[in-house]
């Protein structure tokens, strides 16, 4: 029997070089680390299920597949150490779910209005749109990547409009916030938080850009609080590996603007512009190695070389 100290299933070709890393910073740990992708599963399921091929540990990297679901079962089945299990990131991806949750431990979001499934309820009762000032946000429950979001919406026809897209789903109206100028940059941030570290970027909301905030800048600007704030998300949403974006306003609230997304597109910045800097990738993967080395059961001798 060959034993791994992990599973990763994954589908989308653009993961294809943060797997790389991920392959390297387990060698590194002297961690084995099963590849299953939509060329091989239907493979491995029957050496899972005559036992010639085992695991440790699983994590559902990608966007769910259902062609995956055999192996996440088999993981569920042998109570393994599962980062992120998908059911816990449905139930922390659903925005409307997760605005409750933070609003109920404290955690400051933007003003919202929750509104019912199309398919559930046609016709609104009438809204109350003065607390958005005249422009509001409009964004479905779940999904990523602004699918479905509507910025600086003013009217109760967009929003019926935005419903069809989605009818299945809850919509969220949201006050549209504006951070604090810092210098010429917007207080606008996104983080990543990964086993317990957290990577603060600058985040332009316009292009996606990622930049880096080095420890100088969060002694300048006083941005201490974005690692308090996502500690505690973490400890709502019980994800080891998700991203977030908070807002520094004017007023000096710290807003936490997109709740949890636990798919995070992981594209090197070295080849998309758009992408996450390379350096935090690398400490992502090593992250995320010594998350299984951790808490994936190992043989005493695999142990002391580990």
């Amino acid at each position: 029997m060959t034993r791994y100290d992990l599973c990763l299933t994954w589908s989308w070709k653009y993961d294809a070089d943060f797997v790389r890393l991920l392959d390297t910073a387990f060698r590194a740990r002297r961690l084995s680390l099963l590849q299953v992708t939509l060329e091989n599963v239907e493979a491995i399921l029957p050496q899972l299920a005559s036992g010639q091929v085992s695991f440790s540990a699983h994590f559902e990297f990608s966007a769910h597949d259902p062609r995956f679901e055999p192996v996440s079962r088999w993981a569920r089945e042998h109570n393994l150490y599962r980062i992120n299990p998908p059911e816990l990131g449905d139930w922390a991806e659903d925005k409307a779910t997760m605005h409750l949750e933070l609003i109920s431990a404290g955690v400051y979001t933007p003003y919202t209005i929750i509104l019912p499934p199309l398919n559930e309820q046609v016709d609104l009762p009438p809204l109350d749109l003065s607390p958005f000032a005249g422009r509001f946000v409009i964004k479905p429950s779940y999904g990523g990547g602004g699918d479905g979001v509507i910025l600086g919406a003013s009217s109760l026809d967009q929003v019926q409009q935005a419903r069809c897209q989605f009818p299945e789903l809850k919509y969220l109206l949201q006050e549209q916030i504006e951070p604090r100028n810092l210098d010429g940059r917007g207080g606008w941030f996104r983080l990543i938080y990964c086993a317990g570290q957290h990577y603060p970027c600058w985040w332009d909301t316009h292009t996606h850009v990622y930049a880096p905030v080095s420890e100088a800048e969060i002694a300048r600007y006083g941005l201490a609080p974005l690692r308090e704030i996502t500690t505690h998300i973490a400890q709502i949403c019980k994800l080891e590996f998700f991203s977030t974006e908070i807002a520094y306003t004017p007023d000096g609230r710290w807003v936490v603007v997109d709740y949890v997304n636990d798919q995070i597109d992981l594209r090197p910045q070295s080849t998309a512009v758009d992408g996450v800097p390379d350096a935090i990738l690398l400490d992502l993967a090593a992250d995320l190695a010594g998350l299984v080395a951790r808490h994936a059961p190992r043989p005493w001798y695999a142990r002391l070389f580990g």
